[in-house]
């Protein structure tokens, strides 16, 4: 694997600084390249994208935030975009690591490049059995390389997030990951996979966190989201849904919990910062 190391960016919180790193490395746990789009690919848009520049990028994005401590295990929070992005146009776009730097928890901000600049939802090579699982090893391991965690350090808490057409790749994490996912924070992402999302959820939510924050714009996740609520209710299962404007930190204890917004489809991340509230208030990450 080989890796470039971009630098730093700072970042202004009233009258504290705080700083963040970012490294990009290659993997082959990756989603791209993949069989399936090795000759190119009809996207959403209708358009055909051709394997080079848009299924051939196994680049990994990782967000140190300044302020971590390295333990015995490693808490990662994974974010996978959804279309006519990359990891680095998403990062800056959503302000991703100004909102994960101010957050102040200890852990590490993982983007894996999915389909590139394409209208397409699909997860690559995570649909392979336990490829998630042998992915977080080569984040773990490049971690050690970077002096970021020491050599043994195994992965903790893992959280898997992302907007839009990111939805897929998140539904074939929990089916064929391979390895435990604690939370799932789809934003403006429930358009499908309903069953995939209940699954995982279980019959004892004690141990998983689900929220979909979602709008009436995005094409539908708002019908899918109440499909899921149904589902939920059918089954007897406790969920709460509640709009924005009534988050509040008890609001986020729910484990199953359903944000209305009334924002755009592609300005629900941030401003305000929504991304970062969730991590301030995670059922599992440290501060």
């Amino acid at each position: 694997m080989r890796y470039l190391i971009i630098g730093f960016c700072f970042l202004s919180m009233g009258a504290a600084a705080q700083d963040y790193k970012v490294i990009h490395f290659v993997s082959g746990h990756a989603p791209f390249p993949d069989t399936a789009r090795d000759g190119g690919h009809l996207d959403g848009d209708s358009i055909f994208q051709p394997r080079a520049g848009h299924y051939d990028d196994s680049s990994v994005l990782m967000v140190v935030p300044r302020g971590f401590k390295a333990g015995g295990k490693v808490d990662l929070v994974f974010w996978f975009h959804g279309w006519h992005n990359n990891i680095d146009t998403a990062l800056r776009f959503y302000g991703l690591a100004r909102q994960f730097a101010a957050s102040g928890v200890n852990a590490i901000l993982v983007l894996p490049e999915a389909a590139r600049q394409a209208a397409d939802s699909y997860g690559g090579k995570l649909g392979q059995e336990g490829d998630f699982g042998l992915l977080v090893k080569d984040v773990v391991a490049e971690l050690g390389k970077q002096g970021v965690v020491s050599p043994g350090t195994a992965a903790g808490h893992v959280i898997v997030g992302g907007h839009s057409g990111g939805y897929v790749a998140i539904a074939d994490i929990l089916t064929k990951g391979g390895r435990p996912v604690d939370a799932v924070w789809l934003f403006d992402a429930l358009y499908g996979h309903v069953d995939d999302f209940m699954n995982w959820i279980g019959k004892d939510t004690s141990g998983h966190h689900f929220v979909h924050w979602f709008t009436n714009k995005g094409g539908g996740t708002d019908e899918v989201s109440d499909t899921m609520m149904l589902k939920l209710r059918g089954k007897g299962r406790s969920y709460r849904l509640v709009e924005e404007t009534a988050v509040t930190a008890s609001v986020l204890e729910s484990t199953i919990l359903f944000v209305h917004s009334p924002r755009e489809h592609n300005v629900i991340i941030n401003d305000p910062d929504d991304f970062q509230l969730l991590l301030e208030n995670s059922h599992f990450l440290t501060r």
